[in-house]
Protein backbone atom coordinates (compact mmCIF):
# COMPACT_ATOMS: atom_id res chain seq x y z
CA UNK A 1 0.00 0.00 0.00
CA UNK A 2 3.06 2.41 1.23
CA UNK A 3 4.95 1.62 -2.17
CA UNK A 4 1.69 2.07 -4.40
CA UNK A 5 1.09 5.57 -2.50
CA UNK A 6 4.54 6.58 -2.97
CA UNK A 7 4.73 5.91 -6.63
CA UNK A 8 1.67 7.65 -7.32
CA UNK A 9 2.72 10.84 -5.75
CA UNK A 10 6.00 10.95 -7.71
CA UNK A 11 3.86 10.40 -10.64
CA UNK A 12 2.11 13.39 -10.20
CA UNK A 13 5.17 15.53 -10.31
CA UNK A 14 3.67 17.49 -13.34
CA UNK A 15 5.00 20.54 -14.93
CA UNK A 16 2.20 22.83 -16.32
CA UNK A 17 3.85 25.01 -19.02
CA UNK A 18 1.92 27.86 -20.66
CA UNK A 19 1.81 28.92 -24.50
CA UNK A 20 1.33 32.26 -26.21
CA UNK A 21 1.26 33.48 -29.59
CA UNK A 22 2.00 36.99 -28.54
CA UNK A 23 5.15 37.60 -30.40
CA UNK A 24 6.33 39.81 -27.90
CA UNK A 25 6.09 37.32 -24.60
CA UNK A 26 9.91 37.18 -24.81
CA UNK A 27 9.90 40.28 -23.46
CA UNK A 28 7.83 39.99 -20.54
CA UNK A 29 9.46 39.14 -17.44
CA UNK A 30 7.09 36.47 -15.91
CA UNK A 31 6.43 35.06 -12.59
CA UNK A 32 4.92 31.81 -12.07
CA UNK A 33 3.53 30.06 -9.17
CA UNK A 34 4.03 26.42 -7.20
CA UNK A 35 2.37 24.42 -4.84
CA UNK A 36 1.01 21.17 -4.03
CA UNK A 37 1.04 18.97 -0.68
CA UNK A 38 2.64 17.39 2.19
CA UNK A 39 1.32 14.01 3.00
CA UNK A 40 2.63 10.65 4.93
CA UNK A 41 2.59 7.18 3.93
CA UNK A 42 -1.15 6.74 3.88
CA UNK A 43 -2.10 10.21 1.83
CA UNK A 44 -2.58 12.33 5.05
CA UNK A 45 -1.44 15.94 5.19
CA UNK A 46 0.96 16.85 7.15
CA UNK A 47 1.20 20.41 8.86
CA UNK A 48 3.30 22.54 9.76
CA UNK A 49 5.90 20.87 7.06
CA UNK A 50 8.70 23.78 6.36
CA UNK A 51 9.64 24.27 2.94
CA UNK A 52 12.38 26.24 1.26
CA UNK A 53 11.13 27.78 -1.92
CA UNK A 54 14.20 29.71 -3.92
CA UNK A 55 15.06 32.23 -0.59
CA UNK A 56 11.63 31.61 0.56
CA UNK A 57 9.98 29.63 3.56
CA UNK A 58 6.62 28.13 4.02
CA UNK A 59 4.93 25.81 6.14
CA UNK A 60 2.40 23.53 4.98
CA UNK A 61 -1.30 24.13 6.27
CA UNK A 62 -3.22 21.48 8.31
CA UNK A 63 -4.28 19.76 5.15
CA UNK A 64 -0.83 19.34 4.04
CA UNK A 65 -1.60 21.84 1.34
CA UNK A 66 1.34 24.91 0.45
CA UNK A 67 1.75 27.30 -1.97
CA UNK A 68 4.59 29.90 -3.37
CA UNK A 69 3.92 32.45 -5.80
CA UNK A 70 5.60 35.37 -8.02
CA UNK A 71 8.32 33.64 -8.59
CA UNK A 72 11.29 34.00 -10.92
CA UNK A 73 14.02 32.30 -12.49
CA UNK A 74 14.56 28.96 -11.44
CA UNK A 75 14.19 27.67 -8.27
CA UNK A 76 14.41 24.72 -5.72
CA UNK A 77 11.90 23.75 -3.33
CA UNK A 78 12.62 21.47 -0.73
CA UNK A 79 10.66 20.10 2.45
CA UNK A 80 12.28 19.65 6.22
CA UNK A 81 11.22 18.12 9.23
CA UNK A 82 13.14 16.77 11.68
CA UNK A 83 12.30 12.92 11.99
CA UNK A 84 11.25 12.44 8.66
CA UNK A 85 12.75 12.29 5.01
CA UNK A 86 10.72 13.21 1.98
CA UNK A 87 9.99 11.42 -1.56
CA UNK A 88 11.05 13.39 -3.51
CA UNK A 89 14.06 15.22 -1.55
CA UNK A 90 13.08 18.29 -3.68
CA UNK A 91 12.41 19.70 -6.79
CA UNK A 92 13.51 22.38 -9.07
CA UNK A 93 10.65 24.95 -11.05
CA UNK A 94 11.55 27.18 -13.45
CA UNK A 95 7.53 27.63 -14.40
CA UNK A 96 4.55 26.60 -12.67
CA UNK A 97 4.99 23.69 -10.93
CA UNK A 98 2.81 21.17 -8.98
CA UNK A 99 4.26 18.60 -6.76
CA UNK A 100 2.90 16.30 -4.20
CA UNK A 101 6.07 15.23 -1.37
CA UNK A 102 5.42 11.91 0.67
CA UNK A 103 7.24 12.10 4.28
CA UNK A 104 8.74 9.03 5.92
CA UNK A 105 9.48 9.36 9.26
CA UNK A 106 13.24 8.79 9.68
CA UNK A 107 14.49 5.51 10.71
CA UNK A 108 16.47 6.77 13.75
CA UNK A 109 16.06 4.41 16.78
CA UNK A 110 17.84 5.63 19.70
CA UNK A 111 18.21 3.49 22.62
CA UNK A 112 16.89 5.38 26.04
CA UNK A 113 20.25 6.21 27.45
CA UNK A 114 21.08 8.23 23.58
CA UNK A 115 17.60 9.84 23.62
CA UNK A 116 18.66 11.40 27.24
CA UNK A 117 21.96 12.08 26.27
CA UNK A 118 20.00 13.75 23.34
CA UNK A 119 17.57 15.34 25.26
CA UNK A 120 20.46 17.18 27.42
CA UNK A 121 21.95 18.78 24.17
CA UNK A 122 18.35 19.92 23.57
CA UNK A 123 17.68 21.67 27.26
CA UNK A 124 21.10 23.25 27.41
CA UNK A 125 20.38 25.32 23.53
CA UNK A 126 20.05 28.72 24.38
CA UNK A 127 17.10 30.54 21.65
CA UNK A 128 19.89 32.23 19.85
CA UNK A 129 20.95 28.48 18.83
CA UNK A 130 23.80 28.56 20.53
CA UNK A 131 24.70 25.59 23.96
CA UNK A 132 27.12 26.28 26.50
CA UNK A 133 30.62 23.79 26.69
CA UNK A 134 28.83 22.97 30.13
CA UNK A 135 25.85 22.84 32.30
CA UNK A 136 25.45 25.88 34.30
CA UNK A 137 28.46 27.57 32.48
CA UNK A 138 28.15 30.74 30.76
CA UNK A 139 30.84 29.94 28.37
CA UNK A 140 30.49 28.96 24.73
CA UNK A 141 32.70 26.90 22.58
CA UNK A 142 32.94 27.43 18.44
CA UNK A 143 34.31 23.54 18.58
CA UNK A 144 31.38 22.79 21.42
CA UNK A 145 28.85 24.10 19.10
CA UNK A 146 30.30 22.23 15.93
CA UNK A 147 29.94 18.95 18.10
CA UNK A 148 26.20 20.14 19.23
CA UNK A 149 25.43 20.48 15.43
CA UNK A 150 26.68 16.94 14.54
CA UNK A 151 24.85 15.28 17.43
CA UNK A 152 21.50 16.94 16.23
CA UNK A 153 22.48 15.73 12.25
CA UNK A 154 23.15 12.32 13.48
CA UNK A 155 20.40 12.25 15.13
CA UNK A 156 17.84 14.00 13.08
CA UNK A 157 17.20 16.91 14.61
CA UNK A 158 17.96 18.93 11.73
CA UNK A 159 16.07 22.27 12.86
CA UNK A 160 18.33 22.50 16.32
CA UNK A 161 21.42 22.05 14.09
CA UNK A 162 20.04 24.73 11.68
CA UNK A 163 19.34 27.03 14.58
CA UNK A 164 23.41 27.04 15.52
CA UNK A 165 24.77 27.78 11.88
CA UNK A 166 21.90 30.14 11.34
CA UNK A 167 23.88 32.03 14.44
CA UNK A 168 27.33 31.67 12.30
CA UNK A 169 25.50 32.21 9.24
CA UNK A 170 24.18 35.60 9.82
CA UNK A 171 27.69 36.89 11.15
CA UNK A 172 29.51 36.08 8.04
CA UNK A 173 30.11 39.96 7.23
CA UNK A 174 30.67 41.11 10.60
CA UNK A 175 33.00 38.59 11.84
CA UNK A 176 33.78 36.09 9.09
CA UNK A 177 34.90 38.11 6.39
CA UNK A 178 36.21 41.14 8.84
CA UNK A 179 38.41 39.37 11.03
CA UNK A 180 38.81 35.89 9.20
CA UNK A 181 38.06 33.07 11.35
CA UNK A 182 35.24 33.05 14.86
CA UNK A 183 36.27 33.24 18.00
CA UNK A 184 37.18 30.64 20.11
CA UNK A 185 34.59 31.83 22.97
CA UNK A 186 31.78 33.90 23.28
CA UNK A 187 29.36 35.01 26.27
CA UNK A 188 25.48 33.81 25.47
CA UNK A 189 24.36 36.74 23.93
CA UNK A 190 27.23 36.27 21.64
CA UNK A 191 30.28 38.49 22.77
CA UNK A 192 33.17 37.14 21.52
CA UNK A 193 36.27 36.49 23.12
CA UNK A 194 39.64 34.30 22.70
CA UNK A 195 41.43 33.58 19.80
CA UNK A 196 40.44 32.19 16.55
CA UNK A 197 41.85 29.20 15.64
CA UNK A 198 42.10 26.91 12.74
CA UNK A 199 41.06 23.74 14.35
CA UNK A 200 37.48 25.42 15.67
CA UNK A 201 36.65 26.73 12.69
CA UNK A 202 37.73 23.80 10.85
CA UNK A 203 35.13 21.44 13.00
CA UNK A 204 32.12 24.29 12.16
CA UNK A 205 33.05 23.29 8.51
CA UNK A 206 33.34 19.67 9.14
CA UNK A 207 29.72 19.86 11.10
CA UNK A 208 28.19 21.60 8.06
CA UNK A 209 29.83 19.22 5.24
CA UNK A 210 28.02 16.58 7.19
CA UNK A 211 24.56 18.35 7.41
CA UNK A 212 24.53 19.29 3.71
CA UNK A 213 25.28 15.29 3.34
CA UNK A 214 22.32 14.30 5.06
CA UNK A 215 19.79 17.55 3.82
CA UNK A 216 19.71 19.12 0.23
CA UNK A 217 20.40 22.50 0.95
CA UNK A 218 22.63 25.44 -0.52
CA UNK A 219 21.26 27.96 2.21
CA UNK A 220 24.69 27.57 3.94
CA UNK A 221 26.94 27.61 0.97
CA UNK A 222 28.19 31.01 1.61
CA UNK A 223 29.67 30.44 5.57
CA UNK A 224 30.97 26.62 3.84
CA UNK A 225 32.84 28.45 1.19
CA UNK A 226 33.75 31.70 3.21
CA UNK A 227 35.05 29.11 6.24
CA UNK A 228 37.14 26.61 3.85
CA UNK A 229 38.65 30.50 1.89
CA UNK A 230 40.36 31.48 5.63
CA UNK A 231 41.43 28.28 6.04
CA UNK A 232 43.04 28.11 3.32
CA UNK A 233 44.81 31.54 3.72
CA UNK A 234 46.53 30.02 6.50
CA UNK A 235 48.77 27.77 4.71
CA UNK A 236 52.40 28.56 4.86
CA UNK A 237 54.81 28.63 1.77
CA UNK A 238 56.71 25.21 3.41
CA UNK A 239 52.82 24.13 3.19
CA UNK A 240 51.74 23.97 7.11
CA UNK A 241 48.55 25.75 8.31
CA UNK A 242 49.38 28.66 10.89
CA UNK A 243 47.01 27.87 13.93
CA UNK A 244 44.96 30.53 13.85
CA UNK A 245 44.96 34.35 14.90
CA UNK A 246 44.77 35.84 18.40
CA UNK A 247 43.07 37.74 20.10
CA UNK A 248 45.88 40.91 19.51
CA UNK A 249 46.21 39.53 15.62
CA UNK A 250 49.17 37.80 16.07
CA UNK A 251 50.15 34.41 14.33
CA UNK A 252 49.18 31.29 16.58
CA UNK A 253 52.33 28.59 15.66
CA UNK A 254 51.55 25.84 13.22
CA UNK A 255 49.52 22.75 15.29
CA UNK A 256 49.01 19.21 14.35
CA UNK A 257 45.96 18.83 15.43
CA UNK A 258 44.33 21.49 13.81
CA UNK A 259 46.34 20.61 10.56
CA UNK A 260 44.36 17.36 10.58
CA UNK A 261 41.16 19.21 11.06
CA UNK A 262 41.12 21.57 8.28
CA UNK A 263 42.76 18.65 5.80
CA UNK A 264 39.36 17.03 6.72
CA UNK A 265 37.42 19.84 6.28
CA UNK A 266 38.26 21.13 2.96
CA UNK A 267 37.15 18.40 0.98
CA UNK A 268 38.62 16.72 -2.32
CA UNK A 269 42.34 16.81 -3.00
CA UNK A 270 44.34 19.54 -4.67
CA UNK A 271 47.68 21.24 -3.91
CA UNK A 272 46.62 22.53 -0.61
CA UNK A 273 46.18 19.04 0.53
CA UNK A 274 49.04 17.88 -0.93
CA UNK A 275 51.20 20.52 0.29
CA UNK A 276 49.49 20.10 4.06
CA UNK A 277 50.80 16.31 3.42
CA UNK A 278 54.55 17.04 2.55
CA UNK A 279 54.71 19.37 5.74
CA UNK A 280 53.38 16.54 7.74
CA UNK A 281 55.63 14.37 6.65
CA UNK A 282 58.55 16.39 7.27
CA UNK A 283 58.22 18.03 9.97
CA UNK A 284 55.40 16.27 12.18
CA UNK A 285 56.07 12.77 11.49
CA UNK A 286 58.29 10.03 13.44
CA UNK A 287 59.28 7.84 10.99
CA UNK A 288 60.91 5.40 13.53
CA UNK A 289 57.34 4.98 15.61
CA UNK A 290 55.26 5.67 12.30
CA UNK A 291 53.12 8.22 14.71
CA UNK A 292 52.12 12.04 14.24
CA UNK A 293 53.95 14.58 16.84
CA UNK A 294 52.64 17.66 18.36
CA UNK A 295 55.89 18.92 17.20
CA UNK A 296 60.05 17.67 17.50
CA UNK A 297 61.82 18.20 20.17
CA UNK A 298 58.33 18.70 22.14
CA UNK A 299 58.27 16.43 26.11
CA UNK A 300 55.18 15.98 25.11
CA UNK A 301 55.85 14.78 21.57
CA UNK A 302 52.91 12.57 21.02
CA UNK A 303 49.16 13.78 21.68
CA UNK A 304 45.90 11.02 21.68
CA UNK A 305 43.49 12.99 19.51
CA UNK A 306 47.23 12.53 16.32
CA UNK A 307 46.24 8.83 17.04
CA UNK A 308 42.28 8.75 16.41
CA UNK A 309 41.82 11.93 14.18
CA UNK A 310 44.76 11.01 12.04
CA UNK A 311 43.54 7.04 11.73
CA UNK A 312 40.04 8.63 10.84
CA UNK A 313 41.28 11.21 8.51
CA UNK A 314 43.57 9.67 6.08
CA UNK A 315 43.27 7.25 3.52
CA UNK A 316 44.61 3.93 4.59
CA UNK A 317 46.40 5.04 7.42
CA UNK A 318 48.06 1.81 9.36
CA UNK A 319 45.81 0.69 12.53
CA UNK A 320 48.83 0.28 14.34
CA UNK A 321 48.56 3.95 15.46
CA UNK A 322 45.49 3.01 17.56
CA UNK A 323 47.88 -0.23 18.81
CA UNK A 324 51.00 2.71 20.08
CA UNK A 325 48.11 4.06 22.59
CA UNK A 326 49.12 2.70 26.37
CA UNK A 327 51.32 5.13 26.86
CA UNK A 328 48.59 7.40 27.52
CA UNK A 329 45.92 4.44 29.11
CA UNK A 330 45.25 4.44 32.59
CA UNK A 331 43.03 3.89 35.47
CA UNK A 332 41.36 6.50 37.99
CA UNK A 333 38.58 7.11 40.12
CA UNK A 334 35.98 9.22 39.40
CA UNK A 335 35.22 12.40 41.62
CA UNK A 336 31.52 11.98 40.42
CA UNK A 337 30.72 8.59 41.45
CA UNK A 338 34.38 6.47 43.16
CA UNK A 339 33.80 3.90 40.18
CA UNK A 340 37.04 3.13 39.34
CA UNK A 341 37.58 3.60 35.23
CA UNK A 342 39.91 2.75 32.73
CA UNK A 343 40.69 5.14 29.21
CA UNK A 344 43.08 7.67 28.00
CA UNK A 345 44.86 10.60 28.98
CA UNK A 346 45.26 13.17 26.26
CA UNK A 347 48.88 12.94 26.94
CA UNK A 348 52.10 10.99 28.78
CA UNK A 349 51.27 12.81 31.95
CA UNK A 350 48.42 9.93 32.92
CA UNK A 351 46.86 12.05 35.32
CA UNK A 352 43.37 11.93 33.79
CA UNK A 353 41.05 9.67 32.10
CA UNK A 354 40.29 12.39 29.29
CA UNK A 355 36.80 11.12 28.65
CA UNK A 356 36.22 13.35 25.21
CA UNK A 357 39.51 11.67 23.87
CA UNK A 358 38.57 8.27 25.17
CA UNK A 359 34.98 8.77 22.67
CA UNK A 360 37.48 9.74 20.06
CA UNK A 361 39.70 6.47 20.50
CA UNK A 362 36.09 4.56 20.35
CA UNK A 363 35.13 6.57 16.90
CA UNK A 364 38.44 5.01 15.69
CA UNK A 365 38.10 1.30 16.61
CA UNK A 366 35.04 1.60 15.29
CA UNK A 367 36.56 2.63 11.89
CA UNK A 368 39.05 -0.08 12.57
CA UNK A 369 36.53 -2.62 13.14
CA UNK A 370 37.76 -3.47 16.68
CA UNK A 371 34.47 -3.78 18.37
CA UNK A 372 36.26 -5.17 21.60
CA UNK A 373 38.18 -2.74 22.33
CA UNK A 374 35.05 -0.26 21.25
CA UNK A 375 32.81 -1.79 23.30
CA UNK A 376 35.06 -2.15 26.16
CA UNK A 377 35.89 1.74 26.17
CA UNK A 378 32.12 2.50 25.92
CA UNK A 379 31.34 0.37 28.68
CA UNK A 380 34.04 2.27 30.62
CA UNK A 381 32.88 5.46 29.78
CA UNK A 382 29.18 4.40 30.67
CA UNK A 383 30.13 4.59 34.26
CA UNK A 384 30.57 7.94 34.49
CA UNK A 385 27.15 9.19 32.79
CA UNK A 386 25.45 11.53 35.35
CA UNK A 387 21.95 12.93 35.46
CA UNK A 388 21.22 16.59 34.87
CA UNK A 389 21.07 18.79 37.90
CA UNK A 390 19.19 21.15 35.84
CA UNK A 391 16.86 18.88 33.74
CA UNK A 392 14.79 15.53 33.97
CA UNK A 393 15.55 12.90 31.82
CA UNK A 394 18.85 14.30 30.78
CA UNK A 395 22.31 12.71 31.22
CA UNK A 396 25.87 13.18 30.33
CA UNK A 397 29.36 12.67 30.79
CA UNK A 398 31.54 15.55 32.37
CA UNK A 399 34.91 16.29 30.44
CA UNK A 400 36.97 14.18 32.74
CA UNK A 401 37.28 11.65 35.21
CA UNK A 402 38.78 13.62 38.28
CA UNK A 403 40.76 17.00 38.52
CA UNK A 404 44.47 16.87 36.68
CA UNK A 405 46.01 18.13 33.49
CA UNK A 406 44.96 19.22 29.83
CA UNK A 407 47.60 18.62 27.05
CA UNK A 408 50.35 19.80 28.66
CA UNK A 409 50.69 20.96 32.31
CA UNK A 410 47.67 23.06 32.13
CA UNK A 411 45.18 22.63 35.09
CA UNK A 412 41.69 21.41 34.34
CA UNK A 413 38.78 23.80 35.37
CA UNK A 414 36.71 23.66 38.35
CA UNK A 415 33.90 21.57 37.59
CA UNK A 416 35.89 19.23 34.51
CA UNK A 417 34.81 16.39 36.27
CA UNK A 418 31.96 16.71 37.66
CA UNK A 419 29.69 18.78 35.19
CA UNK A 420 28.11 17.68 32.20
CA UNK A 421 30.20 18.53 28.97
CA UNK A 422 29.31 18.54 25.52
CA UNK A 423 32.51 17.35 23.53
CA UNK A 424 33.04 14.28 25.99
CA UNK A 425 28.80 13.44 25.81
CA UNK A 426 29.26 13.65 21.65
CA UNK A 427 31.99 11.61 21.37
CA UNK A 428 30.58 9.22 23.72
CA UNK A 429 27.28 9.88 21.68
CA UNK A 430 29.04 9.68 18.44
CA UNK A 431 29.93 5.87 19.62
CA UNK A 432 26.77 4.78 20.59
CA UNK A 433 25.54 5.85 17.11
CA UNK A 434 28.14 4.40 15.65
CA UNK A 435 28.63 7.19 13.98
CA UNK A 436 32.10 9.14 12.50
CA UNK A 437 31.90 12.96 11.77
CA UNK A 438 35.28 12.64 9.71
CA UNK A 439 34.12 10.09 7.53
CA UNK A 440 32.22 12.53 5.46
CA UNK A 441 35.80 13.87 4.12
CA UNK A 442 37.48 10.10 4.13
CA UNK A 443 37.19 9.19 0.54
CA UNK A 444 39.33 11.94 -1.32
CA UNK A 445 41.63 9.70 -4.05
CA UNK A 446 44.64 10.81 -2.36
CA UNK A 447 47.67 9.49 -4.65
CA UNK A 448 49.52 6.80 -3.06
CA UNK A 449 52.62 8.52 -4.00
CA UNK A 450 51.49 11.06 -1.11
CA UNK A 451 50.72 8.89 1.95
CA UNK A 452 54.09 8.93 3.42
CA UNK A 453 52.53 7.03 5.90
CA UNK A 454 52.91 3.92 3.45
CA UNK A 455 56.49 4.71 2.50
Amino acid sequence: MKENIISFFILSIFLLTGCSSDNNSSEVDETFTVSGKVVDSDGSGLANIRLTIGNQTVYSLASGEWSVSNLKGSVKITPMADGYTFTPASATASSTLTVTFVAEKTAINLSAEAENIVAWFENVQYSNGLLPSTESSSTISLYDNALAALVFTATGKYSKAESIFNFFNQRIGSELTTNGGFYQFRSTDGTTSGDRWLGDNAWLLIALNNYTAKVETTKYDKLKSTLEIWIRSLQDKDGGLWGGITASNSTIPKNTEGMIDAYCAVQGYDDFHKKLLSYLKENRYNSTDGLLVSWLGNYYEYALDNHSWGYCTFEDFPKTVLEKTTMYANTQRATVNGALITGFAPDIDKDIVWLEGTGQMVVAYQKAADSYKSTTYLAEMRKLLISSTLYPNSIGLPYASNLGTTYGSLQLWKGADTNICISSSAWYLFGLLNFDPMAVGYSRGTPDVDKFWKD
